[in-house]
């Protein structure tokens, strides 16, 4: 599969997102050229700790590719929460792995359990057919509800080196408890999964997104697996820049969204 961003148009987006764009673009560079090693998704980039800093830049055009949406398998979190993160991430990313072992459980129990975070994902395959394939497998997954069961199987220590062949991604889904299997596998190369797929990639192509783990925190650009003190840093400035705002929320301990993402129980974490 190609990674190429033919499709990127800057001079369609608001200046705002083209902004963010060429930032989170360098950003991901930075976090991931050659003389710092490793694959895609540095977690040590200077430049992406910055980026979370609460003056750092902010683009509201960017937090209208928060979905919000209650019934969304592929999300974690209250629909109205004050805070969205949006994950742009890669099955076969050593980093994203990182990530979803080290830090993402710290803030579901940390922000989203209290109503302050929501957390959507977004499939970014840029590691060639199996990341593909383990992408539109996770989205067929979480059309029976167990998306972040998957998830979590897909980024267990070791998973991505026993790869994601047909017969593996069979066995995750099982792992996961997906109910009907041969439905998720017919499900996994469907047309919907991949409209799908191709639809969340583009996504971050035209954001600037070269690189795995890359997020977006209420308009902050952040790119590679930060440590949990970045993520912290950034969650609180949104969720203090949320209050600011006419009816402006913090979180709480309201009732949660009826969505089948509302929890993290309900994420299988």
């Amino acid at each position: 599969m190609s990674t190429s961003r033919s499709t990127f148009k800057p001079l369609a987006l608001g200046a705002g997102v083209a902004v963010a764009a060429v930032l989170l673009g360098v950003v991901s560079y930075t976090a991931t050229r050659p003389d710092q090693g490793g694959e895609a998704g540095s977690g040590s980039g200077p430049a992406a700790v910055s980026s979370a800093g609460p003056r750092a830049g902010v683009y509201p055009e960017l937090e209208k590719y928060a979905r919000r949406d209650a019934k969304d398998p592929l999300a974690v979190g209250r629909a109205d929460a004050p805070v969205v993160l949006i994950e742009y991430a890669d099955f076969k990313c050593g980093y994203c792995g990182k990530f979803a072992r080290d830090t993402e459980p710290a803030l579901i129990e940390k922000y989203v359990g209290d109503g302050t975070l929501r957390i959507e994902w977004r499939n970014f395959p840029i590691f060639g057919e199996e990341s593909e394939a383990a992408a539109r497998a996770s989205w067929a997954a979480g059309q029976q509800g167990r998306f972040w069961q998957f998830h979590k199987a897909a980024y267990a220590e070791g998973a991505k080196e026993k790869g994601f062949g047909k017969d593996r991604l069979k066995a995750l889904a099982q792992e996961a408890g997906v109910p009907d299997v041969e439905r998720f596998l017919r499900d996994t190369d469907g047309a919907a999964a991949r409209a799908a797929v191709s639809k969340d990639r583009e996504q971050a192509y035209s954001l600037g997104a070269t690189s795995t783990p890359s997020f977006l925190v209420n308009g902050r650009p952040i790119a590679g697996a930060q440590p949990m003190e970045a993520f912290t840093q950034a969650i609180e400035a949104a969720k203090a820049d949320a209050a600011k705002k006419p009816g402006g929320k913090t979180g709480g301990s309201a009732a949660p969204s009826s969505g089948a993402s509302a929890s993290p129980e309900a994420a299988g974490r």
